[in-house]
């Protein structure tokens, strides 16, 4: 392993779900749920290939598309309720050697169940166990949430003992948690094994088993529909920086033509006051107004709105700031892919802001996407960028600054 090594991302996923019927290809968040485990073989540094063991046709069709390879069928007697890991991983190393001579170093597990995975992770268990030759295996675990030294037995006769002692502390289930030794739990996230450990030694962790420390924040392991519900909630949750399929971000354009925005909730905070009269205001921010002053100044960018509404108030605004606007946009991929053909627009130079639902499908007709703070929940999830500021108090001039820079 002195060069790069071959590491194979496998994973388990058979067809026979009793708990989720179907589980694996179930949308999770707007994805298959099994999308996330090959979204987080796909996008680490260190893996060289992806496959998902299953014996299920419609799994092998929904994985396929989503960037993962399926060679072989895994046979039935190996996806049975009681079927464990070792023999699944066994066969699909035993048949990719036999037939295609394909011999990888490492094999990572990364099982569906367990989809909110911290970006990078895979990579930091991978490079622990390279960097250690005396290693069978790097786990993913999580500080314990109860501690077993505090957990009891029941005997024979129904007296309670403890479950574990401690040298040198007679009651460890009277003691504070602080005198405890730390203890942590196994999650489901990643194991990164070498392959002898499996074919020589005949198991998925050998005898000496390095951690990969994950926070607890992202602990999902999921076996009912309840865990379903409410893990798919937590992808969305701000502090979770996970590996997610609808959302592989590009790198920020190295030249950049155009600038191009939606109005409401990226010149505004998305609120309209309304008079008495009827009539409508919004509140703009001065300071997004100076950075457009600063983007004429110092660039040639041409900066263009595209609006779904039609307010005279978006006029006003683009005329203050010298902007070409376009109102009424109902569907604005179709403006966008005429605006592009009609200027001869290169779509990699193109920055666009939006901060809703309707926003998305202009992603792949623009070389970037960014959303401020408080876009969508969705929005934020697959904007190539999210801005720190919130939508008219400063996202603009943010996104200028950036693109100054």
């Amino acid at each position: 392993m002195a060069n790069r090594p071959e590491v194979l991302a496998l994973i388990p996923a058979r067809g026979g779900s009793k708990g989720i019927p179907r589980k694996n290809i179930l949308d999770f968040a707007g994805a298959p749920l099994i999308a996330y485990s090959i979204a987080a073989g796909l996008q680490a540094q260190l893996v060289t290939r992806v496959i998902v063991s299953t014996d299920d046709e419609e799994i092998a069709a929904v994985v396929r598309a989503w960037g993962a390879e399926t060679p072989f069928l895994r046979p039935a007697e190996l996806a049975r309720d009681d079927t464990t890991d070792f023999p699944v991983f066994q066969h699909a190393l035993t048949w990719l050697a036999e037939n295609e001579a394909y011999h990888p170093d490492v094999v990572v597990q990364l099982r569906p169940t367990s989809p909110i995975r911290p970006v990078g992770l895979v990579d930091e268990a991978v490079q622990k166990l390279m960097d250690d030759p005396k290693a069978d295996c790097v786990r993913g675990v999580v500080p314990a949430g109860q501690n077993p030294f505090k957990m009891w037995q029941m005997s024979a006769d129904g007296r309670l003992e403890p479950l574990l002692k401690v040298a040198g502390l007679r009651e460890p289930y009277n003691a504070p948690r602080q005198a405890l030794p730390p203890t942590y739990w196994q999650t489901g996230h990643i194991d990164a094994i070498r392959t002898n450990t499996i074919l020589e030694k005949r198991s998925l962790t050998g005898e000496v088993i390095l951690p990969v420390l994950i926070d607890p924040i992202y602990t999902v392991d999921i076996d009912t529909i309840e865990d379903f519900h409410n893990s798919a909630l937590l992808i969305q949750n701000p502090r979770i920086k996970a590996v997610d399929p609808l959302k592989q971000r590009r790198r920020f354009p190295d030249n950049v033509s155009h600038l191009i925005m939606d109005f409401d909730g990226v010149f505004t905070d998305d609120t309209v006051y309304v008079d008495q009269e009827g009539r409508e205001s919004v509140r703009c921010n001065r300071s997004d107004g100076y950075g457009f002053d600063l983007l004429k100044e110092k660039t040639e960018i041409q900066a263009i709105i595209l609006s779904r509404e039609s307010n005279p108030v978006v006029s006003a605004r683009a005329s203050k700031l010298n902007i070409e606007v376009f109102q009424s946009v109902k569907r604005k991929d179709v403006a966008m892919g005429t605006l592009i053909k009609e200027r001869n627009l290169n779509p990699d130079t193109i920055i666009y802001i939006g901060n809703d639902l309707t926003d998305l499908k202009v992603l792949p007709f623009v070389g970037y996407f960014v959303c401020p703070a408080d876009a969508h929940p969705q929005v934020r999830r697959q904007a190539d960028l999210v801005l720190e500021h919130p939508g008219g108090r400063g996202a603009l001039r943010e996104l200028i600054e950036k693109i100054l820079k």
